[in-house]
């Protein structure tokens, strides 16, 4: 059947189009969720049977058609940057579709104030193209470099502007997605409609197990780089950050960038003023009278909390570490090749989201967990947290953990990485949290979905049963599948 398969993809696009070296497909059998075992060799999945290049929405209708009909697996891939499995392969008949050969910046409208784009463009690529009109999509999470548009909407994106500009579903006008059996849906650019349910969210988050977005069209702001400010704060606790984050938002204002850091977290960003202590900061941005009108905001909020406020942090250092913040591919080959050579994991995160009087309780109680109950503490080099996103009902809390690895590769997620993110996602459901703020569920969260959604799992259920009814597209993403976690991921 694979010889089949490849001599059918080769005559329904081309055969420049579709990619079987062994190299390339054991890397697209896994993201970096499993970054470590790819770098050691050790992958325990199986490889795809090829990656496909489209150029085209036709090109895409016929690929998922022809799976659909052949009960082949499509794994949906667009930057290449996802974190939790949503990428990785856990079936023998499987083809990566891959759409950065989708990579036209359609139309820049100003007038309209939105930008429409096919999925393979980067998002750094469109951020520098409409900078040079004056405006900015808003959006930047720390992959921009590399990230690709229709990734960041298949995953419901965030990026660090967000408590001003919003996530990428607010920023999402219309779009255009394909499902399995070939039907192309396109949802028309409008501002806002009471037209029924708002279909958007079927496509936008579905991670490429419902459907594949071929185009998107997003909205645009003006940029006022001039304007930009800086605010930065030691603190004597978590408590103290969480507050000072909701009376700036309660109050009404919206800076861009709002965060709160535990020393332990400060001390990877901040080393020459974090001081063992709590970290906040602040950056706004925006017209000239908005932007003063936050900055005097900001400040209040702290002085308010001033008896927990131990010391103002200078600007400048607040702006050279976020002139520094992004990464991009040469910034993640070095990560691997740090961790495949010294046997560390520096940077694994489990980010979640609740109210503002619940987030504390898990932050508190997940790091009481882990300190006392991980069997492998003892290897933790650094465990910490920040909040970095935050909203008028609350914020969410990114929980920051490395380690050294004492133990065969093969076994590191199940030693190390999946027992703490447990008892993160297991106090985040108890004090009523989401346990995916915005890196998705993926592969590696979908074995608690149904205890995120409740009872309301029976809407999402019925949408893949609906779209998807053969299995065809990302088999194991969002959606539970019980032999192969007890397999990939329980070990």
């Amino acid at each position: 059947m694979s010889t089949q398969t490849l001599k059918d993809l080769s005559e329904l696009i081309s055969a420049e189009q579709v990619v079987t070296k062994t190299e390339d497909l054991y890397d697209a059998s896994a993201d970096r969720y499993k970054k470590y075992a790819k770098a050691k060799h050790v992958l325990d999945v199986p490889a795809p049977l090829a990656i496909v290049y489209p150029y085209s929405t036709e090109e895409v209708q016929t690929l998922l058609a022809y799976c659909n009909e052949h009960n082949i697996n499509v794994i949906p891939r667009s930057g290449k940057t996802a974190t939790e499995g949503g990428l990785e392969n856990w079936k023998d008949q499987t083809i990566v579709v891959d759409g950065s050969k989708m990579n036209d910046i359609i139309k820049v409208d100003p007038y309209n104030m939105q930008v429409t784009v096919q999925s393979g463009v980067k998002l750094q690529d469109l951020e520098d193209e409409v900078r040079k009109s004056g405006f900015t999509t808003g959006h930047s999470p720390q992959s921009k470099p590399v990230a690709q548009m229709g990734g960041l909407v298949s995953t419901r994106s965030i990026g660090q502007f967000s408590t001003l500009y919003g996530a990428i579903e607010d920023m999402v006008i219309g779009l255009e997605c394909v499902f399995p059996d070939g039907h192309v849906s396109r949802i028309k650019n409008v501002p806002r409609r009471s037209g029924g349910p708002d279909i958007r969210h079927i496509a936008i988050g579905n991670e490429g197990a419902l459907c594949y977005i071929t185009e998107v069209t997003v909205k645009l702001f003006k940029f006022y780089p001039e304007n930009n400010t800086f605010h930065g704060y030691l603190l004597d606790d978590m408590d103290t950050g969480i507050k000072i984050l909701r009376e700036v938002m309660v109050n009404g204002f919206r800076p861009s960038v709002a965060r709160v850091y535990s020393p332990e977290d400060a001390r990877q960003h901040f080393s020459h003023f974090y001081k063992e202590k709590y970290v906040l900061i602040f950056m706004v941005e925006g017209p000239l009278g908005i932007v003063k009108a936050t900055n005097e905001a900001i400040e209040q909020a702290a002085a308010d909390f001033q008896s927990h406020v131990t010391e103002k942090v200078d600007s400048s250092f607040i702006k050279t570490w976020f002139d520094n913040l992004n990464w991009d591919q040469s910034r993640i080959e070095k990560e691997v090749q740090d961790m495949k050579e010294n046997n560390t994991h520096d940077g694994f995160t489990t980010e979640i989201s609740a109210d503002w009087e619940n987030v504390i309780k898990i932050y508190d109680s997940v790091m009481e967990r882990i300190k006392n109950e991980f069997d492998r503490a003892a290897d933790l080099t650094m465990l910490g947290g920040h909040s970095s996103h935050s909203y008028l009902n609350g914020t969410n809390m990114y929980f920051v953990y490395n380690y050294t690895i004492n133990c065969a590769p093969e076994e590191e997620m199940l030693t190390y990485h999946h027992p703490i993110h447990e008892i993160i996602i297991e106090e985040t459901l108890k004090y009523g949290g989401s346990m995916c703020h915005h890196h998705g569920i993926g592969k590696y969260r979908s074995e608690w979905t149904k205890q995120e959604h409740g009872s309301a799992y029976y809407m999402l259920d019925k949408l893949k049963q609906t779209f998807d009814p053969n299995g065809t597209m990302n088999h194991g993403t969002i959606f539970p599948q019980e032999n192969e976690i007890k397999k990939y991921i329980r070990g």
